[in-house]
């Protein structure tokens, strides 16, 4: 039984009659081909990527596992269509909270027509992905039981500022994430970005290999965090996970170091460094101020 995905962030959705991706029971995602050859595109690519020696083991586990692709019926009823079929990133997590950060400063790519690096070039300007390097694509922020999740619309996120995506970056680790609470305690940023497991040692290992690798150049691709912030407050354990997806403008590298996406992630690194060193020394700050004698009397005994 296929249905729409419960968690998908950004992109087209399979809704009102729209063209959009499906998944099952079994922890797959069907994807449609995309129109104007971007679908085949990104199935060239994975068919390419999935069976390519020059890729390190450690590093796939950063692309979604490829299954190959299928025909099936559209979810806008037009008919059989051609779906790569994927992993399902999310299957088996109840309520997982995510971000979706489109890499690099330039989104367009060299073999495009003008009218489309026109329509990139306007967007790129008017987010962050000029002055960051990166944007932030879409996102959902799990809240709790009662509130259940913050999920802007497409427009709110696309008029993200600077202060914007820090606020996000922080509210994703907080414990309470709240748009009414304007300081985030980023209390989950020891636990979801710090650790030997954590985002921020994920983003730097994949940081090391975009320092070498120089086969593929990944052109308006995505980066997804994602966790489960239930997990964290039941006190187990919590897997963070980073995923590259949508690859249907990447390139040769022919050589070359691909530093539009090595910058875009230099700067996202930048930014999930800052929050837990900011968690860290508040909770240092917390930990001297509780060690403080409260009450003093005028004879030096405090209590």
């Amino acid at each position: 039984m296929l249905k729409a995905p419960k968690h998908q962030v950004a992109g087209h959705l399979a809704s009102d009659g729209k063209l959009g991706p499906l998944v099952d029971d079994l922890g797959r995602f069907y994807k449609p081909l995309q129109g104007e050859g971007r679908g085949s595109k990104e199935l060239a690519f994975y068919e390419t990527f999935s069976s390519d020696t020059r890729v390190p083991d450690h590093i796939r586990k950063f692309f979604p596992v490829f299954y190959g692709s299928q025909l099936l019926e559209a979810s806008n009823g037009s008919g059989l269509c051609l779906h790569l079929v994927l992993q399902d990133i999310v299957s088996g997590r109840i309520n997982p909270s995510i971000i979706d950060v489109k890499i690099g400063s330039r989104t367009w790519y060299p073999e495009a027509s003008d009218d489309y690096i026109k329509k990139c070039l306007e967007k790129d300007a008017r987010t962050t992905t000029v002055s960051l390097g990166f944007r932030i694509a879409g996102l959902q922020l799990y809240e709790g039981k009662e509130s259940g999740f913050w999920k802007p619309g497409r427009k709110e996120v696309q008029s993200f500022t600077v202060d914007n995506v820090r606020s996000v970056m922080r509210r994703f680790v907080s414990s309470d994430s709240s748009i009414g609470n304007e300081n985030p305690d980023c209390s989950f940023a020891p636990t979801i970005y710090g650790g030997p497991a954590g985002i921020l040692e994920q983003l730097l290992e994949l940081k090391a290999w975009f320092e070498d690798q120089t086969t593929y150049h990944f052109h308006s691709c995505s980066l997804l965090i994602l966790f489960d912030k239930e997990s964290v407050l039941k006190g187990s354990t919590p897997v963070a996970e980073v995923k590259l997806i949508d690859f249907a403008h990447v390139l040769e590298g022919k050589g070359v170091i691909d530093h539009n996406f090595l910058g875009g992630l230099c700067s996202l690194i930048k930014f999930v460094s800052d929050v837990l060193s900011e968690s860290k020394a508040s909770s240092i700050e917390a930990d001297v101020e509780s060690e403080k004698p409260h009450n003093c009397t005028n004879n030096g005994n405090c209590t």
